[in-house]
């Protein structure tokens, strides 16, 4: 299962808000609720997500395995 973990790690050490994803950078909220419940997203979220963090993918989310 893809989550979105070190997303939210990544935002704190870079300091940007999730009311800076949605206002200055015109996140919808739907994206967000998607990212929030690690439900799936375009490669362009992501892509849109490493502009404004000036990350790497890693940063932004990984790959667990799930239990079922």
């Amino acid at each position: 299962m893809i989550c979105f973990d070190p997303l939210w790690r990544t935002m704190k050490e870079k300091d940007v808000s999730v009311y800076e994803l949605l206002e200055k950078h015109k996140f919808s909220h739907g994206t967000y609720d998607s990212i929030k419940h690690n439900r799936n997203v375009t490669l362009n979220t992501i892509n849109q997500l490493c502009e404004i963090l000036h990350c790497n993918v890693s940063d932004i989310i990984e790959y667990k395995e799930s239990n079922e």
